[in-house]
């Protein structure tokens, strides 16, 4: 039986799930790039934030706590992707059945321009632009200076310019953000 304690924690953090769950979730489908994980992505963070919810709630900023597990959790899932791919590219050349890349796209849209640059200039990007962060709390979610932020964010728009060819990259990227990752005409 619950402590009136325990009680007032729990209606807390259903309120807390509530109100950022979803936010949480387009967080984790932005920085992987991964639909179907992003939703698995925000359940694994708020379980972990349950489990210190003590220290969370004391927190001055829970929501920002929160994006910073979220980010640490998509750094982990990008990683274990990529050790996969190498093993996989690995065994097949050795094998000397090497063929073509699948992966590359003919087309380059802005979520495949998103997962090509480096984890935290993505970080930065998606978190300044879709989320409108400013620069102080996108350096609190993830654990960086306030310069990091700026030049991470310069380097990783300049970088999708170069990707994407266009002049008009971060009304692109906001634009596509917005919408939740989704760009039009691909269904994914």
């Amino acid at each position: 039986m619950g402590t009136v304690v325990d009680d007032a924690a729990s209606v807390e953090f259903h309120a807390f799930f509530e109100r950022h769950y979803a936010e949480l979730s387009r967080l984790a489908h932005l920085l992987t790039g991964e639909a179907d994980a992003a939703d698995d992505l925000a359940a694994d963070a708020l379980l972990a934030l349950w489990h210190r919810w003590d220290r969370v709630r004391a927190a001055d900023h829970p929501a920002a706590y929160a994006r910073g597990v979220v980010a640490n959790l998509a750094r982990t899932r990008i990683r274990s992707a990529v050790r996969e791919r190498r093993r996989i590219s690995l065994f097949w050349s050795q094998r000397e059945e090497k063929t073509e890349n699948p992966d590359i796209a003919g087309v380059v849209d802005v979520q495949e321009a998103l997962r090509r640059l480096p984890f935290r200039k993505r970080a930065c990007v998606v978190l300044r632009h879709a989320f409108d962060l400013s620069e102080k709390d996108t350096a609190l979610a993830l654990g960086v200076s306030v310069g990091t932020v700026k030049s991470q964010t310069s380097k990783g728009m300049a970088e999708l310019q170069k990707i994407l060819g266009s002049q008009g990259v971060p009304q692109k990227v906001h634009a596509t953000m917005a919408r939740g990752g989704e760009t039009g005409g691909t269904d994914r």
